[in-house]
């Protein structure tokens, strides 16, 4: 679709009314919103208002705490994800969390670690497999020569996008980043924001963060969440993040974004 010379992204994720419970307390409040395709979103808002809580919707993966429930819907291109096997949605739905937390293996077994698991034991495969997955993550020309060296020696920065090439090795078609910067001094950071740039030619990217910079820089589209009294996170705007940025609809946003939130 076309709409003023622009092209109209496709959702990827829809989700539909969506509330989400740990035991009686309630996180989520009614979240309704469209995830485009090959673009980046970023979440922003207060702690506490279930930003993380909601990314991890995307994979199930809430649901291995007991006492979460969920109500309403999270439609995967026009898959209802709740009726994906989770391993599978798993496969389809990457994740990268906010502390790199790489395998006590070696680089290559990092990468080769989820393809393997998946049934992929040709080693010539899974050769090329951590290759390109290495170079995707702009990894591979800092570690070629040492594969076989652990995981865990590399350097913070280096450890994030082994992680990423490690979720980029199963193949998914979404991306979600817990603040995957925050741990990370301010170069590793701009590495990590140019990387995802290049790979939402290829996926979807959700990222959380809590750096107003980073989210104006690097992602297309925004969320801005917040706590109702109930405590509850509910969604206060989205939209096209330099609208969000530049010309918020809801005071609350501008207050946030300003920084004479709370």
């Amino acid at each position: 679709m076309i709409d003023n010379n622009h092209v109209i992204p496709q959702t990827k994720i829809r989700v539909e009314n969506f509330n989400l419970f740990y035991g009686k307390f309630q996180a989520l409040d009614k979240i309704t919103i469209d995830i485009p395709s090959n673009q980046i979103t970023a979440i922003i808002g207060p702690s506490g208002c279930g930003k993380s809580t909601f990314i991890r919707s995307f994979n199930r993966m809430n649901e291995l705490i007991p006492s979460v429930r969920t109500e309403g819907k999270i439609i995967l291109d026009s898959k209802d994800i709740f009726e994906i096997d989770p391993v599978e949605l798993r496969k389809q739905v990457g994740m990268v969390f906010q502390r790199p937390n790489p395998f006590p293996k070696t680089i290559f077994e990092n990468i080769a670690f989820g393809p393997r698991a998946h049934g992929i034991r040709d080693h010539r495969i899974l050769e090329e497999i951590v290759e390109k997955s290495l170079r995707q993550a702009a990894l591979w020309d800092e570690v070629k020569d040492t594969l076989n060296k652990s995981g865990l020696a590399l350097s913070g920065g280096q450890q994030q996008r082994l992680c990423i090439a490690r979720a980029l090795a199963v193949e998914p078609e979404v991306i979600l980043m817990d603040e995957p910067a925050s741990a990370l001094d301010p170069i590793a950071t701009l590495k990590i924001e140019e990387l995802i740039e290049q790979l939402k030619e290829k996926y979807t990217i959700v990222i959380v963060t809590h750096n107003m910079q980073q989210a104006a820089r690097a992602s297309d589209f925004t969320l801005f969440f917040n706590m109702a009294e109930s405590r509850a996170g509910y969604l206060v705007e989205s939209g096209k993040t330099t609208d969000i940025f530049t010309n918020p609809k809801n005071e609350l946003t501008e207050q946030y974004i300003s920084g004479r939130f709370g």
